[in-house]
């Protein structure tokens, strides 16, 4: 992932133009024939970058995670959350 700011910045409740089905669509292109946890480790990676350098704000972890949870078993979902608090952290 070049920028996960470029993709946190996104208005993920924007449905116009398929916002969302692009912004997932390109993800999933980007990492076709990765596995789950290669995926999760990328935007971790690039999450962590971003709150680092200051491009990242909690603000937009927390639409991120928003926009994918519904896509998520609750299990999946816990997680997905656990990793978004462990990462306002940074």
């Amino acid at each position: 992932m070049e920028d996960f700011n470029n993709y946190a910045q996104n208005d993920f409740s924007a449905q116009s133009n398929g916002g969302l089905f692009e912004l997932v669509n390109s993800l999933a292109k980007k990492f076709d024939g990765k596995n789950q946890n290669e995926l999760l480790k990328a935007i971790y990676v690039e999450a962590q970058k971003g709150k680092r350098n200051g491009t990242l704000t909690n603000e937009q972890l927390e639409a991120f995670a928003n926009m994918l949870s519904p896509a998520l078993d609750e299990k999946k979902k816990k997680i997905l959350f656990k990793v978004v608090e462990e990462l306002k952290k940074i």
